[in-house]
Parts: C-alpha cells; sequence; structure tokens
C-alpha cells in the first residue's frame, strides 16, 4: 500500500512509477516525488515502489 496525492493505493509488488502513472492516465509532463525525492523521469520505468512509500504526482496546466 502506497499514499499517492494523499490517497492510500494497493499495489502489486513491483509496481513501478511508470505503471502507476499509466494507471492514472496521465500523459505529458509530470513531476514525480517519493518519500520527498524527486523521481527523474529516466528512471520512472525501473524505480519500483514499495509499501509505505509516499508518492506526490503534479501535472503542469497550461492556461492564461
Amino acid at each position: 500500500q502506497i499514499s499517492c496525492n494523499g490517497q492510500a493505493q494497493q499495489l502489486p509488488a513491483g509496481t513501478t512509477i511508470a505503471a502507476l502513472l499509466g494507471q492514472m492516465n496521465l500523459s505529458g509532463p509530470v513531476a514525480v516525488e517519493v518519500n520527498e525525492e524527486l523521481a527523474p523521469r529516466e528512471q520512472h520505468e525501473h524505480w519500483q515502489l514499495a509499501d509505505g512509500d509516499q508518492v506526490e504526482v503534479v501535472t503542469l496546466v497550461g492556461g492564461g
């Protein structure tokens, strides 16, 4: 179980950041922090989330 943007989520063992973002239907630029550590985009495919991780996902919103 992890916390993503303050919401508890059950994920299968070995779930990566990329898989989580896919479940969230996010495309385009996002910033991801795991346990207050910035997760570089090039590591999303390989970074496996662990029980108790605190994940924050921020998307960019355009407007005027």
